[in-house]
């Protein structure tokens, strides 16, 4: 390969290939992962097996557990991966959509550019139908209140594209109660911090069984057999604190000269101990959480006065506790009282499966909860978690932006038809490119029809003659009855914000992949540099 008149230097065996061949194979690659993704879109949607190179199996129609799983080589199929991993951390939702899109705008940008469409036009075309897309959305979002209804219809929504064994509707109804209980207004605005919603898994029982929990599951148990199991009206001390004598930072010797010196250095030991139990009846708590270790000495003082107490909880779940019970961590047990106690109707170790969890319920106004999510086998139960984290993202989203689009295709629909106006009100060349827009957009009413088994181009038809009438936009497809009908009034939306971001980030990866000319890649094994060669060493060639 030479280099005319630019002085680079290559390590032996780097590749270079031609902008005709890294395109094709980019879109390859890229359309591979998106015609495999396809087929998981919507609530008709199929379930992928995967099994790892150990032979753990997952079964799931989640995109982004999906592309986490698969070990991909192709250097274009690990950019799909990295924007799925972001869609997943900011928005939880929308990725099979951006995906599918991307795959579209790389297929229809690959025609154009066969047909001898400067790239430039391509992306500038691009751009301006991404732009426009934002508008549109705008224009036809539908405000929401906090009204647990309404939001209980967007988590249904998105809990009906995952497998949820006939149970969405509970699902859908834990979801918003968690969301509903951890929100927070910061002046105009709503905050939801999720990670105050605490996830826990057991299989063993059918998903029916799930529940939401009004406080806080802690996965330990009693650490006396003496000690209660179930306390009423609990007043907690959440102590960041150990109750057991504890070794010096520093080497020392005691020297005991008389036998009788071993009680009394004992004595002394069990006295310190007394004293710290002490404060903590004094204070009124009958329930304690340490966080560090609690000695058999200091568990026969609490026992003896009926406290409960569980030892070596986690800083995460110290934290959660005291968001839930409203009480302080306690770094000096001297120091307690009443005012730094949590409170919580009950406090109750329950058996679950195999295993003893305490249950922290009925609290005055916990500001963090639990789910505890059942299954049959660990494969349900981990996909009930996966599509229950999607729920409460959408729901975050809907709570903190309060607007929504109508779904089942609906709103792809009139996005697309729209854009197409666009394109036919350009004069440039550029209006070819956001006509591909269009029908990348277009690509996602038709993979629902598709996936449910139903004419594709019949259902596209009634949809282009229903949205062409202006009562007409919020018309999408019903998946059950295979029959069109209008979204929002039979509650299926989805929050604005997941489409923006799934288009923005679909358009913003096709222009990335379409401006790429050259393909160079680096030889996996060591070698001297590679000289460039003259105009002359070509000829001789």
């Amino acid at each position: 390969m030479a280099f005319y008149g630019i002085p680079i230097i290559l390590k032996e065996g780097t590749s270079v290939e031609s902008r005709e061949t890294a395109l094709s194979e980019n879109i390859s690659a890229i359309r591979s992962i998106s015609e495999a993704i396809k087929t998981t879109l919507g609530p008709k949607g199929l379930s992928k097996m995967l099994v790892d190179s150990i032979g753990d199996v997952t079964v799931t129609n989640d995109s982004f557990s999906i592309l986490d799983e698969i070990e991909v080589e192709h250097p274009a199929a690990k950019i799909i991966t990295q924007l799925a991993k972001l869609m997943n951390k900011n928005i939880g939702d929308g990725v099979t959509k951006a995906i599918i899109m991307l795959g579209e705008l790389l297929k229809y940008g690959k025609e154009l550019l066969d047909q001898k469409v400067h790239p430039n036009v391509i992306l500038s075309g691009y751009h301006k139908a991404s732009l426009h897309c934002s508008q549109i959305l705008s224009e036809i979002s539908h405000q929401i209140s906090m009204d647990e209804k309404e939001l209980k219809k967007v988590a249904k929504t998105a809990l009906s594209t995952k497998s949820t064994f006939g149970n969405a509707e509970k699902m859908a109804d834990i979801a918003t109660k968690a969301c509903l209980r951890v929100v927070e207004k910061r002046g105009e605005k709503n905050l939801v911090d999720l990670d105050l919603i605490q996830i826990m898994k057991k299989e063993g029982e059918s998903l029916a069984n799930s529940s939401f929990i009004d406080g806080l599951i802690v996965d330990k148990e009693v650490v006396n057999e003496s000690m209660p199991k179930s306390v009423k009206d609990a007043k907690i001390a959440l102590i960041d604190h150990s109750l057991e004598i504890t070794k010096t930072e520093f080497d020392a010797d005691v020297r005991i000269v008389d036998p009788s010196q071993i009680k009394a250095f004992k004595q002394q030991e069990d006295d310190i101990l007394h004293n710290l139990i002490q404060f903590i009846i004094d204070s009124g708590a009958n329930v304690v959480f340490c966080q560090k270790g609690i000695d058999d000495i200091a568990q026969y003082y609490l026992s003896n006065n009926g406290i409960m107490a569980i030892r070596r909880i986690k800083r995460s779940d110290l934290q959660k506790l005291m968001k839930a019970t409203d009480g302080k961590i306690i770094t000096d047990i001297k120091t307690m009282t009443s005012s730094d106690l949590g409170q919580a109707g009950s406090v109750e170790e329950k058996q679950i499966g195999k295993d003893k969890m305490i249950f922290v319920e009925n609290c005055d106004n916990p500001k963090s909860t639990s789910i505890l999510i059942r299954g049959g086998t660990r494969h349900i139960a981990e996909d009930a978690e996966r599509a229950l984290k999607n729920a409460l993202s959408v729901i975050k989203i809907a709570l903190e932006d309060n607007y929504v689009v109508p779904g089942a295709g609906a709103v792809e629909m009139e996005v697309s038809k729209r854009l197409m106006k666009l394109a036919k009100s350009i004069n440039t060349r550029e209006s070819i490119a956001v006509e591909a827009f269009s029908k990348s957009i277009e690509s996602i009413p038709l993979i629902l029809a598709e996936n449910a088994g139903m004419e594709p181009m019949e259902i596209l038809a009634k949809l282009h003659s229903k949205h062409e009438q202006s009562s007409g936009q919020f018309y999408g497809i019903n998946l059950d009855t295979k029959e069109i009908y209008d979204a929002f009034a039979n509650g299926v939306c989805e929050p604005t914000r997941v489409l923006q971001q799934a288009i923005k980030s679909a358009t913003e990866m096709s222009m990335m992949i379409l401006r790429i000319d050259e393909v160079i890649s680096a030889s996996k094994e060591g070698g001297g540099p590679k000289m460039p060669q003259s105009p002359q060493d070509d000829l001789e060639d």
